[in-house]
C-alpha cells in the first residue's frame, strides 16, 4: 500500500488483525519494514495474512475477552519479535440493535471495555519499564455522544476515548516517553457497519493510509477520514433536547 519509509526494523503488534482496519494496518506496517505480530480469534485468517509475507509476520491466536490468556500471548509475541515499539488495539465489536439485549451488550462491553483495558494496561506498563513505546487505540466518533442504535458500542468507545486520554496524562506526569494515539474513525466499509447505508463511508484502504500517517506523526487524536472532525464539532454542540429527538 505504501512505499518503504523505515530503513531499520521496528516491532509492532496489531491486536485484531484478521480483517478490516487491523488487517490493513498489519499489511501497511509490514510494507514499511516492520516486523509485525498479528493476533485475532480466527487462526485461518491470520495464517492467510502471514502466507502473503512470511518473513514479516508472527501470528498468535487469542481472544481479548480471555484476559489472562491475552496477556500471556502478548508476552510470547514480544519475546518472539525480539522487542516492541508499537501496539495497536484494533479489536472491537458492536451491534445495531432494535431492542435492548443484555447478552448482546455484554459481549461488546467484555471486548471493548474489559479486553481493551487489559491490553492497554499491559502495553503501558511494558513501555514504561523499557522507557519508550507507542500505544494506539482505535476508538470511534460514536464515542462522542450516546447512540440509541448501538448503546453499548457508543458507550464503550466513549470509555476508550477517556481511558486513552487518562493514559496520556499519566505518561506526562510520570515524564515517561510513551506516546498515546486515539484514532477516531467515522464510517468505514468494514463488517462492523453490517452492510447498512451510511453517509461518508470510507474504503478501508483510504482509512488505513490516514491512520498510518497519524501513527507515524504520533498524533494525540486523529479523525478518520479527516473530515469527520467537522461531525465531531457539530455533535458536541447539539443541545441535549435536540439530540434526544434525532
Amino acid at each position: 500500500m505504501n512505499t518503504v519509509i523505515y530503513s531499520h526494523t521496528k516491532k509492532a503488534i496489531i491486536v485484531g488483525a484478521t480483517s478490516g482496519i487491523g488487517k490493513g494496518l498489519a499489511e501497511t506496517f509490514a510494507a514499511n519494514g516492520y516486523k509485525v505480530g498479528i493476533t485475532g480469534r480466527r487462526t485461518a485468517l491470520l495464517e492467510q495474512l502471514k502466507a502473503n509475507k512470511p518473513d514479516s509476520f508472527l501470528i498468535k491466536t487469542m481472544d481479548v475477552i480471555d484476559t489472562s490468556s491475552a496477556v500471556k500471548s502478548m508476552e510470547e509475541l514480544v519475546e518472539e519479535l525480539g522487542g516492541l515499539d508499537l501496539l495497536v488495539i484494533c479489536s472491537g465489536v458492536g451491534n445495531i440493535i432494535e431492542t435492548i439485549d443484555f447478552e448482546v451488550e455484554k459481549r461488546t462491553i467484555d471486548t471493548n471495555v474489559t479486553g481493551f483495558t487489559n491490553i492497554a494496561d499491559w502495553a503501558f506498563n511494558y513501555f514504561y519499564k523499557q522507557h519508550f513505546g507507542h500505544l494506539v487505540g482505535i476508538s470511534s466518533v460514536a464515542g462522542l455522544r450516546g447512540n440509541r442504535y448501538a448503546p453499548s458500542y457508543g458507550a464503550s468507545k466513549s470509555y476508550q476515548i477517556n481511558y486513552l486520554e487518562a493514559l496520556r496524562q499519566k505518561a506526562t506526569h510520570l515524564k515517561a516517553p510513551i506516546y498515546i494515539t486515539d484514532i477516531r474513525p467515522g464510517f468505514i466499509d468494514t463488517a462492523l457497519i453490517q452492510g447498512e447505508k451510511f453517509f461518508w463511508v470510507a474504503p478501508v484502504e483510504k482509512a488505513v493510509q490516514q491512520i498510518f500517517k497519524a501513527i507515524r506523526s504520533k498524533k494525540n487524536v486523529a479523525y478518520i477520514t479527516k473530515r469527520w472532525w467537522l461531525i465531531a464539532v457539530i455533535l458536541r454542540r447539539i443541545p441535549k433536547f435536540i439530540f434526544d429527538l434525532i
